[in-house]
C-alpha cells in the first residue's frame, strides 16, 4: 500500500510567509562554505545535509489522506484544502472516467473546504462515492455548495456523485478492508483503519486521546492492535494540552502512549497547530523521542507529516 499526504495542517490552512521564507533561505545560506560551490556534485551533497525542518516545508493545506493499494484501488480521505492539489494531479495523470470513493471523518471547515475544488467533480463520466455515518452528511455537504457560500451548487456537477451512509463499524471498498471506530472531538468524529495487501493505516485526525482508547476491549483490539501506521491528531505539546483538555485534539506524549501500548509500529504526527512554526513542530518530535526513550519500554518510529510526502507502508 501507496499513501500520500496533500494537507497535513489543522484548523486552518496555513500558508508559509514571506517572513518565515526569508528565514529558511537565511539558514540555508548561513551553512554554506566554498567547498559547497565548486561542483553540481559538492552543492547536491550540501543540499542533501540541511535539515528537513529548514530545506523545504511541513505545508499550509488542510487534511487530505490518499491511500493506493498495489492493484491501484485508491481511497481518499477527508477533502480538506489539500484535496485540490489531489484533484488537479489525478485529472492530468488519468484522462479516462474514474470512480473516487471518499470517505469523510467529520464535517468541520477544515476537512471539507477543498471540495468544491476538486477537479474530478467537474468532470463528466466520474463517479464520486462520499462514505459517512452521519445520517444526513449528504445535505451537509451540500450545503457549502450554494450561495451565499459558493457561486455554484454541487448539483451542476457533471460526475455522478453518491453518498453512503454508513451503518456498521466494518465494511469493504474494492480491495480494502476498513474498521470505523468513534472519537472524542466536539461534534463528533470517526476514525478509520484500512488494511489491504497485508498491511494497515489508521487514520484518526481531530481527536482527543484518553483512557477509552487504552482500554482492551474487542473493538479497540481489532482497531489498534499491531497497526503498521497510525496518523494521529497531535496538535499540542503536553504543556499547551493541559490548558486545551476537552477541546478535542491530542499531545504529542498522549500520542507516544497510545502507540506504544497497541504495539503500533509508526506513528505520524498529524493537524499541525497552525499558529506553529516548521521548527516548533520538528521540535515537538525530538521532544516526543525523548520522551519516548524516556519510557524504554518499545521504540515507536515517530514521523511528521508533511505535506506531498509519499510512502510506501
Amino acid at each position: 500500500m501507496k499513501l500520500k499526504f496533500w494537507g497535513v495542517r489543522g484548523s486552518v490552512p496555513t500558508p508559509l510567509t514571506p517572513y518565515q521564507l526569508r528565514r529558511k533561505i537565511a539558514a540555508v545560506v548561513q551553512r554554506i562554505q566554498p567547498r559547497d560551490l565548486e561542483s553540481q556534485e559538492s552543492r547536491e551533497r550540501f543540499l542533501s545535509r540541511i535539515p528537513k525542518s529548514v530545506f523545504g516545508t511541513i505545508g499550509g493545506n488542510t487534511a487530505c489522506l490518499e491511500l493506493v493499494s498495489e492493484k491501484g484501488q485508491r481511497l481518499i480521505i477527508d477533502a480538506g484544502t489539500g484535496i485540490r492539489e489531489l484533484g488537479l494531479t489525478l485529472a492530468r495523470k488519468f484522462t479516462k472516467p474514474a470512480t473516487y470513493h471518499i470517505l469523510m471523518t467529520h464535517f468541520h471547515w477544515d476537512h471539507i473546504q477543498g471540495l468544491p475544488f476538486f477537479y474530478p467533480l467537474l468532470k463528466k463520466g466520474n463517479r464520486i462515492i462520499f462514505y459517512s455515518p452521519v445520517k444526513n452528511f449528504e445535505t451537509i455537504l451540500k450545503e457549502q455548495m450554494r450561495p451565499p457560500y459558493f457561486p455554484i451548487t454541487m448539483d451542476i456537477a457533471a460526475s455522478e456523485i453518491e453518498f453512503v451512509v454508513l451503518q456498521e463499524n466494518n465494511f469493504s471498498i474494492g480491495d480494502f478492508s476498513v474498521i470505523m471506530k468513534s472519537m472524542q472531538h466536539p461534534g463528533g468524529s470517526v476514525s478509520y483503519r484500512c488494511s489491504v495487501d497485508g498491511k494497515s493505516v489508521i487514520f484518526a485526525t481531530d481527536t482527543e486521546i484518553d483512557s477509552p482508547e487504552f482500554v482492551h476491549d474487542e473493538l479497540n483490539e481489532r482497531f489498534f492492535r499491531n497497526t503498521d501506521v497510525i496518523i494521529l491528531d497531535a496538535q499540542y505539546t503536553l504543556r499547551e494540552y493541559i490548558d486545551k483538555t476537552n477541546w478535542g485534539h491530542t499531545s504529542q506524549n498522549m500520542a507516544v502512549d497510545l502507540a506504544m501500548a497497541w504495539n503500533i509500529k509508526k506513528l505520524f504526527f498529524f493537524h499541525h497547530e497552525p499558529i506553529y512554526s516548521d521548527n516548533e513542530i520538528y521540535r515537538m518530535r525530538k521532544s516526543a523521542e525523548w520522551y519516548n526513550s524516556f519510557l524504554g519500554r518499545q521504540n515507536v518510529e515517530i514521523h511528521i507529516a508533511r505535506e506531498g510526502q509519499e510512502l510506501e507502508v
